[in-house]
């Protein structure tokens, strides 16, 4: 077996990307959407993410696997917290960036993180041994270049177990809200699983948009007009633009997805009056639906909860979707019948005092994490506790 280090795309080139990942539709494995994210200079120079994509091969050279890394010099657009590990750092006189992320960027979705045709679902057992096998790879490079860590992030819970006896490692967890398909027919039905009061509720915020003269649309990206993708970016830089931040996902970037990944790529629009007022971007596969970006130029009551929520969960019945994942934090979820999951994140810090002390801070994070993750059960809609 061999592995080698990239800096592009294109020179893995896209013949031997799609020979490592193979038929796997997981859309964050995909080729188009790491060159787009490089072609719209998302990530690369000035940006603070510079990729360094592992392949690997067997000893005829054939294409096994990618693992995504990218170099940061900065935490933003990961979605793992580590700011108060990197000033930690700073008081004590040493540089924490760059470091190595081994992530999906801007995208706190769980998943694969090793990409390839031996295991597109990332559920086989022997192959994933491959991953501590990388992981010590990863941990060599790092020490020859001196930098402070590397950090696996949002990686399936099987793959983080993986870790568990490596004690040079740190696990963290956090939580999510994610809705399962548990063989609902149609909304209808779905909602019919809600306690009385629930269902009244969320019931009640659906008419609530149409009441106010909203109307909402589902669109593949590949029947975009170029006029809704220059709407949507507003929409999505509105976003940030309302905590005094800027996006970080260029125009050409999405321009690029609907071109080359547009039956992958759901758009919900809202409309008042004909006008179109917000949208809400989401990648799906055979399986999920994966909700990623949301913005409005006009505030309605109740247009979020619909556009990014209710919307998803009726497109994942009518295409038989079993899993949708909306997106990172955010409690309002359990009502609308997104269920507490973890997150899993594994990470290697290479001074051992700081190793140490990160540690106990994992460690008594986790504690509050599962109870929070316990506590939130209660806060589910359901008449009893989903199967």
């Amino acid at each position: 077996m061999k592995a080698q280090w990239f800096n592009r795309v294109d020179q893995i080139g896209e013949a031997n990307w799609q020979a490592a990942i193979g038929e796997t539709r997981y859309p964050f494995a995909q080729y188009a959407f790491h060159q787009a994210l490089e072609q719209s200079n998302s990530i690369g120079d000035g940006t603070g993410w510079y990729p360094e994509y592992l392949l690997v091969s067997d000893d005829d050279d054939q294409p096994l696997a990618i693992a995504p890394t990218y170099l940061k010099t900065h935490s933003q657009g990961e979605f793992v917290f580590d700011w108060a590990w990197a000033d930690a750092y700073q008081r004590y006189g040493m540089e924490y960036y760059p470091k190595r992320v081994w992530a999906v960027p801007f995208s706190p979705v769980t998943g694969i993180r090793l990409f390839s045709h031996l295991d597109p679902n990332g559920d086989n057992a022997d192959f994933a041994n491959m991953y501590p096998a990388l992981a010590k790879l990863m941990t060599d490079a790092n020490q020859e270049r001196h930098f402070s860590s590397w950090h696996l992030l949002f990686t399936k819970p099987e793959h983080a177990d993986l870790f568990r006896h490596d004690k040079t490692l740190l696990q963290r967890i956090s939580c999510q809200f994610h809705w399962f398909n548990r063989d609902y027919r149609d909304m209808d039905d779905y909602f019919s699983h809600f306690s009385s009061r629930k269902r009244k509720a969320a019931r009640k915020e659906r008419n609530k948009v149409v009441q106010q003269g909203v109307t909402l649309t589902r669109t593949l990206g590949s029947e975009l007009t170029s006029a809704e993708i220059d709407f949507f970016y507003l929409c999505y830089q509105s976003t940030y633009a309302k905590r005094g931040q800027q996006g970080y996902l260029t125009r050409e970037f999405f321009g690029l997805l609907a071109d080359t990944m547009g039956e992958q790529i759901l758009l919900v629009q809202a409309y008042r009056e004909g006008e179109a007022i917000a949208a809400s971007w989401c990648f799906f596969d055979n399986h999920s639906l994966y909700g990623r970006y949301w913005g409005c130029m006009e505030e309605v009551d109740c247009l979020h909860f619909e556009a990014c929520y209710y919307q998803g969960i009726e497109f994942c019945l009518e295409k038989g979707l079993q899993h949708f994942d909306p997106g990172t934090q955010g409690e309002h979820k359990i009502a609308r019948g997104f269920e507490p999951v973890f997150s899993h994140s594994v990470h290697y810090i290479a001074h051992q005092g700081f190793r140490d002390a990160i540690g106990n801070f994992c460690e008594e994070e986790a504690q509050a994490v599962r109870e929070y993750h316990q506590d939130t059960h209660a806060l589910l809609p359901f008449k009893q506790a989903p199967r």
